[in-house]
Protein backbone atom coordinates (compact mmCIF):
# COMPACT_ATOMS: atom_id res chain seq x y z
CA UNK A 1 0.00 0.00 0.00
CA UNK A 2 1.57 2.96 -0.99
CA UNK A 3 1.33 6.11 1.03
CA UNK A 4 -1.33 8.43 -0.61
CA UNK A 5 -2.58 6.53 -2.97
CA UNK A 6 -6.38 7.94 -3.16
CA UNK A 7 -8.94 5.14 -2.11
CA UNK A 8 -12.20 5.43 -4.35
CA UNK A 9 -15.31 5.82 -1.20
CA UNK A 10 -18.76 4.18 -2.12
CA UNK A 11 -19.56 5.33 0.91
CA UNK A 12 -22.35 8.47 1.47
CA UNK A 13 -19.74 10.34 3.01
CA UNK A 14 -17.42 12.32 0.39
CA UNK A 15 -16.38 10.88 -3.79
CA UNK A 16 -12.83 9.95 -2.60
CA UNK A 17 -10.05 10.23 0.07
CA UNK A 18 -7.15 8.90 0.08
CA UNK A 19 -4.68 8.25 2.90
CA UNK A 20 -1.07 8.27 4.43
CA UNK A 21 -0.23 10.03 7.64
CA UNK A 22 3.39 10.33 8.97
CA UNK A 23 4.16 10.73 13.07
CA UNK A 24 7.65 11.47 14.74
CA UNK A 25 7.70 9.48 17.08
CA UNK A 26 0.75 -6.70 29.69
CA UNK A 27 -0.45 -9.67 29.86
CA UNK A 28 -3.21 -10.60 27.59
CA UNK A 29 -5.02 -13.45 29.36
CA UNK A 30 -8.69 -13.65 27.94
CA UNK A 31 -7.88 -14.26 23.95
CA UNK A 32 -5.62 -15.03 21.22
CA UNK A 33 -6.57 -14.99 17.37
CA UNK A 34 -4.41 -15.89 14.36
CA UNK A 35 -3.26 -13.09 11.99
CA UNK A 36 -1.00 -14.01 9.41
CA UNK A 37 1.10 -10.67 9.87
CA UNK A 38 4.69 -11.05 10.70
CA UNK A 39 5.67 -7.32 12.08
CA UNK A 40 7.25 -6.41 15.14
CA UNK A 41 4.60 -6.39 18.40
CA UNK A 42 1.99 -3.16 18.11
CA UNK A 43 -0.12 -2.41 21.17
CA UNK A 44 -3.34 -0.65 19.99
CA UNK A 45 -5.71 0.92 22.73
CA UNK A 46 -9.09 0.49 21.39
CA UNK A 47 -11.76 2.87 23.03
CA UNK A 48 -15.54 4.33 22.09
CA UNK A 49 -18.86 5.94 22.61
CA UNK A 50 -17.59 8.33 25.13
CA UNK A 51 -20.65 10.93 24.74
CA UNK A 52 -18.99 14.00 26.53
CA UNK A 53 -21.93 16.04 27.89
CA UNK A 54 -23.80 13.41 29.29
CA UNK A 55 -25.10 14.93 32.48
CA UNK A 56 -28.53 13.25 33.92
CA UNK A 57 -28.22 12.21 37.09
CA UNK A 58 -25.63 14.90 37.93
CA UNK A 59 -25.81 18.61 40.14
CA UNK A 60 -23.85 21.49 39.30
CA UNK A 61 -20.28 21.22 41.32
CA UNK A 62 -20.19 24.60 44.00
CA UNK A 63 -16.70 24.83 43.26
CA UNK A 64 -15.97 24.73 39.24
CA UNK A 65 -20.07 25.38 38.61
CA UNK A 66 -19.44 21.87 36.15
CA UNK A 67 -21.98 18.76 36.26
CA UNK A 68 -20.42 16.14 38.28
CA UNK A 69 -21.07 13.91 35.26
CA UNK A 70 -18.87 15.67 33.05
CA UNK A 71 -16.12 15.38 35.89
CA UNK A 72 -17.30 11.42 36.23
CA UNK A 73 -16.92 10.89 32.11
CA UNK A 74 -13.26 12.97 32.05
CA UNK A 75 -12.34 11.20 35.38
CA UNK A 76 -12.92 7.88 33.39
CA UNK A 77 -10.85 9.50 29.95
CA UNK A 78 -8.12 10.20 32.14
CA UNK A 79 -7.93 6.51 33.14
CA UNK A 80 -7.28 5.65 29.59
CA UNK A 81 -4.66 8.43 29.16
CA UNK A 82 -2.82 7.56 31.75
CA UNK A 83 -2.59 4.00 30.58
CA UNK A 84 -1.60 4.68 26.88
CA UNK A 85 1.33 7.06 28.62
CA UNK A 86 2.21 4.62 31.29
CA UNK A 87 1.78 0.94 29.01
CA UNK A 88 3.74 1.08 26.13
CA UNK A 89 0.78 2.11 24.06
CA UNK A 90 1.75 2.78 19.98
CA UNK A 91 -1.35 3.76 18.75
CA UNK A 92 -4.76 5.04 20.37
CA UNK A 93 -8.18 4.46 17.90
CA UNK A 94 -11.38 6.00 19.15
CA UNK A 95 -14.47 4.41 17.07
CA UNK A 96 -16.50 7.08 17.57
CA UNK A 97 -19.27 9.19 19.47
CA UNK A 98 -17.27 11.65 21.58
CA UNK A 99 -19.91 14.18 22.33
CA UNK A 100 -23.50 13.38 23.36
CA UNK A 101 -24.67 15.76 20.69
CA UNK A 102 -23.09 16.80 17.22
CA UNK A 103 -23.11 20.85 18.24
CA UNK A 104 -20.79 20.15 21.43
CA UNK A 105 -20.62 22.82 23.74
CA UNK A 106 -16.93 24.67 24.24
CA UNK A 107 -16.46 23.05 27.63
CA UNK A 108 -17.09 20.16 26.76
CA UNK A 109 -14.77 20.48 23.17
CA UNK A 110 -12.24 21.67 26.14
CA UNK A 111 -12.03 18.66 28.21
CA UNK A 112 -11.91 16.24 25.15
CA UNK A 113 -9.00 18.84 23.73
CA UNK A 114 -6.94 18.51 26.96
CA UNK A 115 -7.06 15.07 26.78
CA UNK A 116 -6.03 14.51 23.39
CA UNK A 117 -3.01 17.15 23.42
CA UNK A 118 -1.41 14.92 26.21
CA UNK A 119 -1.27 12.21 24.36
CA UNK A 120 -0.45 13.68 20.91
CA UNK A 121 2.28 15.88 22.99
CA UNK A 122 4.11 12.51 23.68
CA UNK A 123 4.33 11.29 20.38
CA UNK A 124 1.40 8.96 20.74
CA UNK A 125 -0.39 8.72 17.34
CA UNK A 126 -4.77 8.89 17.97
CA UNK A 127 -7.46 8.23 15.27
CA UNK A 128 -10.99 9.66 15.68
CA UNK A 129 -13.58 7.72 13.94
CA UNK A 130 -16.80 10.02 13.45
CA UNK A 131 -19.93 8.34 14.63
CA UNK A 132 -23.54 9.14 14.42
CA UNK A 133 -23.43 11.45 17.47
CA UNK A 134 -20.33 13.55 15.96
CA UNK A 135 -21.88 13.41 12.08
CA UNK A 136 -24.72 16.44 11.49
CA UNK A 137 -27.34 15.68 9.46
CA UNK A 138 -26.06 17.73 6.63
CA UNK A 139 -23.06 16.82 4.59
CA UNK A 140 -22.35 20.26 4.18
CA UNK A 141 -21.61 20.94 8.04
CA UNK A 142 -18.29 19.73 10.18
CA UNK A 143 -18.86 17.10 12.44
CA UNK A 144 -17.87 17.75 16.15
CA UNK A 145 -14.37 16.22 15.75
CA UNK A 146 -13.48 18.00 12.57
CA UNK A 147 -11.85 20.62 14.49
CA UNK A 148 -8.72 18.02 15.15
CA UNK A 149 -7.90 17.83 11.54
CA UNK A 150 -8.49 21.51 10.69
CA UNK A 151 -6.00 22.32 12.86
CA UNK A 152 -3.59 19.92 11.78
CA UNK A 153 -2.69 18.76 15.50
CA UNK A 154 0.48 16.13 14.79
CA UNK A 155 0.03 12.85 15.21
CA UNK A 156 -4.18 13.21 15.26
CA UNK A 157 -5.76 12.08 12.67
CA UNK A 158 -9.65 12.31 11.72
CA UNK A 159 -11.87 9.78 9.63
CA UNK A 160 -15.11 11.51 8.90
CA UNK A 161 -15.08 10.15 5.68
CA UNK A 162 -14.28 6.46 5.06
CA UNK A 163 -11.07 5.99 4.04
CA UNK A 164 -7.65 3.64 4.49
CA UNK A 165 -4.76 5.47 6.26
CA UNK A 166 -0.88 4.43 6.31
CA UNK A 167 -0.47 5.68 9.95
CA UNK A 168 3.05 5.64 10.96
CA UNK A 169 4.02 4.31 14.93
CA UNK A 170 7.46 3.95 16.65
CA UNK A 171 6.98 0.13 16.08
CA UNK A 172 6.62 0.75 12.51
CA UNK A 173 3.52 1.85 10.31
CA UNK A 174 0.12 0.47 10.40
CA UNK A 175 -2.72 -0.12 7.71
CA UNK A 176 -6.03 1.26 9.25
CA UNK A 177 -9.34 1.26 7.45
CA UNK A 178 -11.70 3.39 8.78
CA UNK A 179 -15.76 3.43 8.35
CA UNK A 180 -17.66 6.31 10.33
CA UNK A 181 -21.04 6.48 10.58
CA UNK A 182 -22.67 6.37 7.24
CA UNK A 183 -24.93 9.65 6.48
CA UNK A 184 -28.27 8.85 5.32
CA UNK A 185 -28.77 12.40 3.73
CA UNK A 186 -26.50 11.84 1.88
CA UNK A 187 -27.81 9.37 0.19
CA UNK A 188 -31.69 10.35 -0.09
CA UNK A 189 -30.33 14.01 -1.17
CA UNK A 190 -29.55 12.00 -4.52
CA UNK A 191 -32.37 12.26 -7.30
CA UNK A 192 -32.51 8.43 -7.60
CA UNK A 193 -32.64 7.42 -3.92
CA UNK A 194 -35.09 10.30 -2.95
CA UNK A 195 -38.33 8.05 -2.92
CA UNK A 196 -36.94 5.06 -1.81
CA UNK A 197 -38.05 3.71 1.65
CA UNK A 198 -36.24 3.40 4.89
CA UNK A 199 -35.98 -0.76 4.49
CA UNK A 200 -34.31 0.34 1.43
CA UNK A 201 -32.24 2.77 2.25
CA UNK A 202 -30.87 0.76 5.11
CA UNK A 203 -30.12 -2.04 2.26
CA UNK A 204 -28.23 0.01 0.12
CA UNK A 205 -25.95 1.53 3.36
CA UNK A 206 -25.38 -2.46 3.90
CA UNK A 207 -24.67 -2.87 0.54
CA UNK A 208 -21.91 0.14 0.48
CA UNK A 209 -20.08 -1.20 3.75
CA UNK A 210 -19.47 -4.29 2.89
CA UNK A 211 -18.46 -3.15 -1.06
CA UNK A 212 -16.05 -0.91 0.45
CA UNK A 213 -14.81 -2.87 3.08
CA UNK A 214 -14.21 -5.53 0.88
CA UNK A 215 -12.54 -3.33 -2.01
CA UNK A 216 -9.94 -2.02 0.74
CA UNK A 217 -9.02 -5.23 2.04
CA UNK A 218 -7.90 -6.07 -1.57
CA UNK A 219 -5.75 -3.14 -1.60
CA UNK A 220 -4.34 -3.89 1.89
CA UNK A 221 -0.19 -4.48 1.89
CA UNK A 222 -0.74 -8.56 3.75
CA UNK A 223 3.47 -7.58 4.78
CA UNK A 224 1.97 -4.66 6.89
CA UNK A 225 -0.58 -4.70 10.29
CA UNK A 226 -4.23 -4.02 9.34
CA UNK A 227 -7.24 -3.15 11.57
CA UNK A 228 -10.33 -2.06 10.80
CA UNK A 229 -11.92 0.72 12.90
CA UNK A 230 -15.53 1.00 12.05
CA UNK A 231 -19.04 2.72 13.60
CA UNK A 232 -21.73 0.22 12.97
CA UNK A 233 -24.24 -2.08 14.11
CA UNK A 234 -23.35 -5.50 13.74
CA UNK A 235 -25.28 -8.77 13.60
CA UNK A 236 -25.52 -11.28 16.38
CA UNK A 237 -24.24 -7.79 19.23
CA UNK A 238 -26.02 -7.62 22.23
CA UNK A 239 -28.48 -4.56 22.03
CA UNK A 240 -28.48 -1.90 24.78
CA UNK A 241 -30.54 0.58 26.60
CA UNK A 242 -29.14 3.40 24.17
CA UNK A 243 -31.00 1.64 20.93
CA UNK A 244 -34.27 2.33 22.23
CA UNK A 245 -33.37 6.31 20.89
CA UNK A 246 -32.46 4.78 17.76
CA UNK A 247 -35.38 2.37 16.81
CA UNK A 248 -35.98 2.03 13.07
CA UNK A 249 -32.83 4.14 12.39
CA UNK A 250 -29.79 1.35 12.60
CA UNK A 251 -28.84 -0.35 9.54
CA UNK A 252 -27.10 -3.43 10.59
CA UNK A 253 -23.86 -4.77 8.61
CA UNK A 254 -23.37 -9.28 8.51
CA UNK A 255 -20.40 -10.03 11.01
CA UNK A 256 -18.68 -11.42 7.49
CA UNK A 257 -18.78 -7.62 6.30
CA UNK A 258 -15.74 -7.18 8.90
CA UNK A 259 -14.87 -10.28 9.85
CA UNK A 260 -12.38 -10.22 7.51
CA UNK A 261 -8.32 -12.38 7.66
CA UNK A 262 -6.81 -9.54 6.22
CA UNK A 263 -7.26 -7.87 9.29
CA UNK A 264 -5.45 -8.31 13.12
CA UNK A 265 -8.27 -6.14 15.09
CA UNK A 266 -11.83 -5.12 14.09
CA UNK A 267 -12.17 -2.15 16.61
CA UNK A 268 -16.38 -0.99 16.66
CA UNK A 269 -18.18 1.47 18.19
CA UNK A 270 -21.66 2.46 18.60
CA UNK A 271 -23.26 -0.38 21.04
CA UNK A 272 -22.34 0.52 24.89
CA UNK A 273 -21.95 -2.71 25.88
CA UNK A 274 -18.53 -4.66 25.58
CA UNK A 275 -18.56 -7.45 23.50
CA UNK A 276 -16.50 -10.18 21.57
CA UNK A 277 -18.71 -10.75 18.20
CA UNK A 278 -15.67 -13.03 16.67
CA UNK A 279 -12.87 -14.61 18.40
CA UNK A 280 -11.17 -15.99 16.01
CA UNK A 281 -8.90 -14.31 13.26
CA UNK A 282 -9.43 -11.54 13.15
CA UNK A 283 -11.61 -10.81 16.50
CA UNK A 284 -14.03 -8.63 16.48
CA UNK A 285 -15.08 -6.54 19.34
CA UNK A 286 -16.78 -3.52 21.07
CA UNK A 287 -15.17 -2.07 23.53
CA UNK A 288 -18.71 -0.57 24.30
CA UNK A 289 -18.53 3.08 26.45
CA UNK A 290 -16.38 4.63 29.07
CA UNK A 291 -19.26 5.47 31.40
CA UNK A 292 -22.71 4.47 32.12
CA UNK A 293 -25.14 6.68 31.15
CA UNK A 294 -28.53 5.40 32.41
CA UNK A 295 -29.74 2.37 34.87
CA UNK A 296 -30.07 0.16 31.41
CA UNK A 297 -26.25 -0.20 31.82
CA UNK A 298 -26.18 -0.74 35.88
CA UNK A 299 -24.54 -4.41 35.49
CA UNK A 300 -22.30 -3.81 32.36
CA UNK A 301 -18.30 -3.59 32.72
CA UNK A 302 -17.26 -0.09 31.53
CA UNK A 303 -13.70 0.24 29.95
CA UNK A 304 -11.53 -0.29 26.95
CA UNK A 305 -9.71 -2.71 25.08
CA UNK A 306 -6.07 -2.97 24.44
CA UNK A 307 -4.98 -5.26 21.98
CA UNK A 308 -1.53 -6.72 20.81
CA UNK A 309 -0.88 -7.16 17.33
CA UNK A 310 2.35 -9.56 17.30
CA UNK A 311 3.63 -11.96 14.78
CA UNK A 312 0.99 -14.78 14.35
CA UNK A 313 -1.35 -13.71 16.43
CA UNK A 314 -3.42 -11.03 17.87
CA UNK A 315 -3.78 -10.93 21.65
CA UNK A 316 -6.31 -8.72 23.26
CA UNK A 317 -7.51 -7.78 26.77
CA UNK A 318 -10.29 -5.75 28.76
CA UNK A 319 -9.23 -3.40 30.79
CA UNK A 320 -12.50 -1.66 33.02
CA UNK A 321 -12.82 1.75 34.10
CA UNK A 322 -13.54 3.01 36.99
CA UNK A 323 -16.97 4.43 36.23
CA UNK A 324 -19.83 5.59 38.17
CA UNK A 325 -21.84 3.12 39.65
CA UNK A 326 -25.67 2.80 39.23
CA UNK A 327 -27.64 0.49 41.94
CA UNK A 328 -31.47 0.15 41.87
CA UNK A 329 -33.19 -0.67 45.61
CA UNK A 330 -35.90 -2.97 45.15
CA UNK A 331 -37.94 -3.45 48.10
CA UNK A 332 -41.25 -5.03 49.09
CA UNK A 333 -42.73 -2.62 51.74
CA UNK A 334 -45.56 -4.11 54.14
CA UNK A 335 -47.64 -2.41 57.37
CA UNK A 336 -44.80 0.36 57.39
CA UNK A 337 -43.17 1.28 54.10
CA UNK A 338 -40.74 3.64 55.90
CA UNK A 339 -39.62 1.69 58.13
CA UNK A 340 -38.89 -1.10 55.07
CA UNK A 341 -37.47 1.46 53.26
CA UNK A 342 -34.76 2.76 55.52
CA UNK A 343 -33.73 -0.82 56.82
CA UNK A 344 -33.02 -1.94 52.90
CA UNK A 345 -31.64 1.50 52.41
CA UNK A 346 -29.43 0.86 56.08
CA UNK A 347 -28.17 -2.28 54.46
CA UNK A 348 -26.69 -1.43 51.56
CA UNK A 349 -23.63 0.11 50.26
CA UNK A 350 -24.84 3.47 48.53
CA UNK A 351 -21.74 5.78 49.22
CA UNK A 352 -21.09 7.52 45.83
CA UNK A 353 -23.52 5.26 43.95
CA UNK A 354 -26.39 6.82 41.70
CA UNK A 355 -29.64 4.90 43.26
CA UNK A 356 -32.89 4.80 42.40
CA UNK A 357 -35.71 3.45 44.73
CA UNK A 358 -38.42 0.73 43.36
CA UNK A 359 -40.96 0.18 46.40
CA UNK A 360 -43.84 -2.20 45.87
CA UNK A 361 -47.04 -1.94 48.36
CA UNK A 362 -50.16 -2.63 48.82
CA UNK A 363 -52.19 0.85 48.06
CA UNK A 364 -53.79 1.04 51.79
CA UNK A 365 -50.53 1.77 52.68
CA UNK A 366 -49.13 4.36 50.63
CA UNK A 367 -50.15 7.62 52.12
CA UNK A 368 -47.69 6.18 55.37
CA UNK A 369 -44.75 6.09 53.19
CA UNK A 370 -42.41 9.30 54.07
CA UNK A 371 -40.84 11.02 51.11
CA UNK A 372 -38.58 13.43 52.84
CA UNK A 373 -37.02 10.88 55.62
CA UNK A 374 -36.11 8.64 52.27
CA UNK A 375 -34.40 11.35 50.80
CA UNK A 376 -32.46 12.16 54.13
CA UNK A 377 -31.73 8.25 54.23
CA UNK A 378 -30.01 8.56 51.09
CA UNK A 379 -27.69 11.63 51.82
CA UNK A 380 -24.73 9.06 51.21
CA UNK A 381 -25.80 8.39 47.75
CA UNK A 382 -23.57 10.07 45.16
CA UNK A 383 -27.24 11.03 43.81
CA UNK A 384 -30.95 10.28 44.10
CA UNK A 385 -32.09 9.66 41.16
CA UNK A 386 -35.92 8.92 42.35
CA UNK A 387 -38.54 6.73 43.88
CA UNK A 388 -40.90 4.42 41.80
CA UNK A 389 -43.77 3.54 43.89
CA UNK A 390 -45.69 0.21 42.48
CA UNK A 391 -48.96 -0.10 43.95
CA UNK A 392 -50.75 -2.93 42.73
CA UNK A 393 -54.57 -1.50 42.36
CA UNK A 394 -57.64 -2.93 41.12
CA UNK A 395 -58.45 -2.03 37.84
CA UNK A 396 -62.44 -2.10 36.98
CA UNK A 397 -62.90 -2.83 33.43
CA UNK A 398 -65.76 -1.63 30.85
CA UNK A 399 -66.77 -4.41 29.09
CA UNK A 400 -68.00 -4.30 25.27
CA UNK A 401 -70.03 -6.94 26.20
CA UNK A 402 -74.10 -5.57 26.60
CA UNK A 403 -74.54 -9.67 27.96
CA UNK A 404 -71.45 -10.77 29.18
CA UNK A 405 -73.37 -13.91 30.11
CA UNK A 406 -73.74 -14.87 26.36
CA UNK A 407 -69.53 -14.42 26.03
CA UNK A 408 -67.39 -17.53 25.48
CA UNK A 409 -64.66 -17.53 28.20
CA UNK A 410 -62.09 -17.36 25.40
CA UNK A 411 -63.30 -13.72 24.21
CA UNK A 412 -63.46 -12.39 27.53
CA UNK A 413 -60.14 -13.29 27.87
CA UNK A 414 -58.65 -12.11 24.97
CA UNK A 415 -60.45 -8.81 26.00
CA UNK A 416 -58.91 -8.80 29.13
CA UNK A 417 -55.56 -9.23 27.75
CA UNK A 418 -56.17 -6.48 25.04
CA UNK A 419 -57.11 -4.35 27.88
CA UNK A 420 -54.10 -4.94 29.97
CA UNK A 421 -51.81 -4.53 26.70
CA UNK A 422 -50.27 -7.64 27.09
CA UNK A 423 -47.79 -8.45 24.29
CA UNK A 424 -49.48 -10.08 21.36
CA UNK A 425 -47.27 -13.03 21.45
CA UNK A 426 -47.52 -13.31 24.97
CA UNK A 427 -51.18 -13.10 25.00
CA UNK A 428 -51.50 -15.82 22.09
CA UNK A 429 -49.77 -18.06 23.77
CA UNK A 430 -52.18 -17.58 26.76
CA UNK A 431 -54.95 -17.95 24.38
CA UNK A 432 -53.73 -21.05 23.19
CA UNK A 433 -52.75 -22.58 27.30
CA UNK A 434 -56.56 -21.34 27.77
CA UNK A 435 -58.34 -23.44 24.60
CA UNK A 436 -56.20 -26.66 25.84
CA UNK A 437 -57.75 -25.88 29.26
CA UNK A 438 -60.86 -25.13 28.58
CA UNK A 439 -61.10 -28.34 25.36
CA UNK A 440 -59.30 -30.38 28.16
CA UNK A 441 -62.11 -30.11 30.75
CA UNK A 442 -65.28 -30.77 28.40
Amino acid sequence: MESGHPHPNPLPLGEGVSGASAHHSSPFGDSAASSPNTHPPLRLLHLADLHLGTETYGRVDSATGLSTRLADFCRCLDEVVEYALSQDIDLVVFAGDAYRSRDPSPTHQRELAQRIRRLAERGLPVLLVAGNHDTPASPGRASSVDIFETLSVPGVHVARQAQTLLVETRRGPVQVVAVPWPQRSALLSREEHKNRTAEEINALLVERVNDFIAQEEARLDPSLPAVLVAHLSVAGAALGSEVKFRFGQDFVVPLSAVARPAFAYVALGHLHRHQILHHASPPVVYAGSLERVDFGEEHEAKGFVVAELGPGQTRYQFVPVGAREFLTLEVSAGEDPTADVLAAVAGAEIEGKIVRLIVRMEPQYEARLCYPEVRRALRRAGYFAGLVKQVQREARLSTPFPHPEEVSPLEMLEFYLKAREVPAERAGTLLEYAKALLEGAR
